[in-house]
């Protein structure tokens, strides 16, 4: 039980740090480009308490509750950062990329990960994975002792911020990538669009379809990435 605790620990550390960065992404997106909403919420800020306060729910309870029932073997959950919907339909271009943010925030975390994995393979803390079955193991600590837990650590922030990325990006309501069809609709289309998509139904509808996508998407995305981090290991 100590082991699984630890891990656990870190799990919830990277999910925190994640999804902080997620979502003050998007406030920060969204204030640059005109709608202060989450800036009057306070939520352009990478205080985790402060994301904790508005998403208890997602960010607490849920997260641990999903790592207790999948066995110890990992984390997920969610936040969010209000919005002007007027302006979101009035600025349709800009809204795309103030929901793209977020993505983009979890795309440097798994870049600075596969940074820090690399330069820990320099140094020799670091040892190629004969394979990686885990999302905790992309990177292979060389001998016992700290590294192991850095090995551990940086597995997660590499593979929970590329689970996000990817299931942030389906074009599905209430994900991000909802919004950038609206690039390709009328402004009619794009209402009635809008409509239909903030309904609870159609959102919980949106989730129960992507969360079924990543069972085919996320394995040949997370191969692409290690064999990026590891060029020529040849994983498959």
């Amino acid at each position: 039980m100590p082991q699984e605790l630890g891990v656990g620990i870190l799990w919830y550390v990277v999910f925190i740090v994640s999804t902080t960065c997620h979502e003050a992404a998007h406030s920060l997106a969204a204030l640059k480009l005109g709608d202060p909403t989450a800036h009057r919420a306070g939520l352009v800020t990478l205080d985790p308490v402060t994301h904790i306060r508005r998403s208890p729910v997602g960010m607490v309870i849920v997260p641990i509750a999903i790592f207790v029932m999948s066995g110890f073997g990992w984390m997920m959950g969610w936040a969010s950062a209000p919005y002007d919907p007027y302006w979101a339909a009035e600025n349709r271009n800009k809204a795309v990329l103030m929901a793209l943010a977020g993505p983009a925030a979890n795309l440097g975390l798994v870049v600075i990960a596969g940074i820090l994995i690399r330069a820990g393979m320099l140094a020799g803390w670091f040892a190629l994975p004969d394979s990686v079955r885990g999302l905790d193991d992309i990177a292979r600590a060389a001998a016992s002792g700290p590294a192991h837990g850095a090995a551990v650590l940086l597995s997660i922030l590499f593979s929970l911020n590329l689970v996000l990325l990817v299931f942030n990006l389906l074009p599905l309501p209430p994900l991000d990538g909802s919004e950038i069809v609206m690039l390709v609709l009328n402004d009619s289309t794009a209402e009635r669009y809008r409509a239909v998509m903030t309904q609870p139904a159609f959102q919980m509808m949106g989730l129960i379809v992507a969360w079924r996508l990543m069972d085919f998407i996320i394995n040949p995305v997370k191969l692409l990435a290690l064999n990026l981090l590891y060029p020529g290991a040849g994983y498959h």
